[in-house]
């Protein structure tokens, strides 16, 4: 059987995660690395059946209980990022304190005799947003046009997915040369066999 590096390490993943599930079903904790690989696989498996982004992101802080982590792994995996595969395209999964909250980490640390965890404004490379709102496309002109799946099969659009390259079976009612689905960064658009959305466009800056 010939794998890609990344079929290699999906399969590698999945080991260690199928580890972490024997531990558990045997009363055993898990630590650090059994307890990520978990999680991980899990966040790839939801991604395969196309579940929300947003709900992988709640669903992941709920696949490892706190009770079954060996102490301090809440502290060594503040963050955990996957690049999953989902029916339209790889997307980046970001999930913050996968393994409690940070009152809980903070808890722990103190209890374990490890110095407090860093504040928001402590932490090197911390994004703090600014107050307010942010205009996506500022500027971009925009309009609204109809696009009719054709085919017999759905069709994922992702974001920024120029529209006169998709699926040919995708037509639309005007012209979509450099153009593309307004929506943020990271979304998709799935347009069913045999259906009609009306939907808003934004031109490409040249």
């Amino acid at each position: 059987m010939h794998l890609t590096p990344r079929e290699r390490e999906r399969l590698l993943l999945a080991a260690a995660a199928d580890l972490a599930r024997r531990r558990l079903a045997r009363g055993a904790r898990i630590g650090a690395t059994e307890a990520v690989a978990l999680v991980s696989d899990e966040i790839c498996e939801m991604a395969w059946d196309g579940v929300p982004l947003a709900e992988i992101i709640a669903r992941a802080r709920a696949v490892v209980a706190p009770s079954s982590l060996l102490p301090g792994v809440p502290g060594l995996v503040p963050v955990l990022e996957v690049e999953a595969l989902f029916p339209w395209g790889s997307t980046l999964v970001h999930v913050d304190a996968p393994f409690g909250g940070e009152d809980e980490v903070l808890s722990r640390g103190v209890a374990g005799g490890r110095p407090p965890a860093l504040g928001d404004t402590e932490r090197p490379g911390a994004i703090l947003p600014a107050p307010g709102s942010v205009e996506l496309a500022a500027g971009a002109t925009r309009r609204s046009v109809v696009l009719r799946n054709t085919g017999r099969r759905d069709v994922w659009i992702s974001s920024h997915y120029p529209l006169d390259q998709v699926n040919p079976a995708v037509e639309a009612d005007g012209p979509v040369a450099r153009c593309r689905l307004d929506l943020p960064a990271g979304e998709a658009l799935l347009l069913g066999a045999g259906e009609c959305l009306a939907v808003v466009v934004v031109e490409l800056a040249p």
